[in-house]
């Protein structure tokens, strides 16, 4: 291990892409997401990599898959409204099959909203935000340290499984500062290589093993073509509907056949919970304070922490679901990922919801009072 030190959130994410082998960014100043780019601006010359500040969020997106078509594993960080903006594009990304890392540090409120304030109300924007079938990853970590470790993570699944891979962090753990320690090297996934060696004829998009094609970058001699459109093995467009069904299936089935492997949750007190707090992100930091607080009053709660929000944790939930009599979900938005882990209970037990989106993130009192109102009987 490293020497220890004082580092913020945002800080950690930058220094985990740079450990996972991201050599380009680009990105465009927006709160609270602008010290990743001003630290991968200082840090990632001096290791070989490329920083370039586009001229707008669009920009920014079009470009890393551009580094990433070309060999280069590349990130990209914003906050709410820019994150709007680049949905084409993620979408593009997903359909060609092009792997990235996009770090969303979220904030409150629709258009402009409130720039620098907490929020958790991109979740299902990270997931639907794009038109059209395909999946999406994406991760929510509650620490620096777990921020550096998301992001290795998150480059990781995007080189495995050619996808972009989507970083849900909020303001709360982007601006947190803390003690860390952080590990001398890390597991990296290398980039996957055309399995054929003839130029004429490769066929780029043909899937291996794991429904993954390994595609050649561009500039290494093999012929490729690239479009947002649905295509064939070769690239080229297809108006199969074959094709067009086989394509939309594989794209979801390369994950969800392995997403057991992706889908990562943490519980604290469960052994002998009867109800339980479910939360993410920054959120889950006051969650679990609230909930060692209801455990020195005598009450059996525990808590359920979401670290991969997509693919969502059925199992996790159901699991909690069928051993307690009620479930509080605690998030800092209007109320998003309540209605998933409402469907993922399947009945077994009552969902209640405690939102906050007031500029502020929670005190344990705000948690405590609606463990004390779910323990009662409160209303849904």
């Amino acid at each position: 291990m490293s020497k220890a030190r004082l580092m913020q959130g945002n800080e950690a994410c930058a220094e985990g892409a740079i450990a996972a082998g991201v050599n380009f960014f680009a990105g465009y100043p927006i709160t609270p997401s602008t010290e990743i780019a001003e630290t991968m601006a200082k840090l990632l010359p001096q290791h070989g990599g490329k920083f370039v500040q586009m001229e707008d969020e669009i920009a920014s997106m079009g470009a890393i898959l551009g580094a990433s078509l070309a060999g280069a594993k590349a990130m990209d960080a914003t906050s709410g409204p820019g994150f709007s903006l680049k949905q084409e594009l993620i979408g593009f990304a997903a359909c060609a099959e092009i792997p990235c890392v996009l770090v969303d540090v979220q904030r409150v409120g629709p258009s402009t909203g409130q720039p620098t304030s907490p929020s958790q109300g991109d979740v299902m924007q990270a997931r639907w935000g794009t038109h059209g079938d395909h999946p999406m990853i994406a991760l929510s970590p509650w620490s620096v340290r777990e921020t550096y470790d998301m992001t290795v993570e998150a480059v990781n699944l995007s080189e495995r499984f050619r996808t972009p891979v989507i970083l849900l962090m909020d303001e709360v753990v982007g601006h947190l500062r803390e003690k860390v320690e952080l590990p001398e090297s890390v597991d990296v996934y290398p980039r996957r290589q055309p399995k054929c060696t003839r130029a004429e004829g490769y066929e780029p998009y043909t899937p291996d093993e794991d429904l993954v094609p390994n595609v050649a970058d561009f500039g290494k001699g093999y012929h490729i073509h690239v479009t947002g459109l649905i295509h064939d093995e070769t690239g080229f467009p297809s108006g199969s509907p074959r094709v067009t069904a086989d394509s939309i299936r594989r794209l979801h089935e390369k994950i969800m056949r392995v997403s057991d492997e992706i889908i990562r949750t943490e519980s604290y007190f469960m052994d002998d919970a009867e109800y339980a707090v479910v939360s993410y992100g920054g959120a889950a930091r006051t969650a679990y304070e609230a909930v060692a607080q209801a455990r020195k009053k005598g009450q059996k709660v525990g808590l359920l922490r979401l670290i991969t929000i997509w693919p969502f944790a059925d199992k996790a939930v159901q699991a909690v679901a069928a051993k307690v009599k009620g479930l509080l979900v605690a998030e800092l938005n209007y109320g998003q990922l309540v209605g998933e882990v409402e469907r993922a209970t399947e009945g077994r037990c009552p969902v209640h919801f405690c939102g906050k989106y007031d500029m502020h993130t929670y005190e344990p009192q705000d948690l405590t009072q609606a463990i004390d109102a779910m323990l009662a009987g409160g209303e849904k």
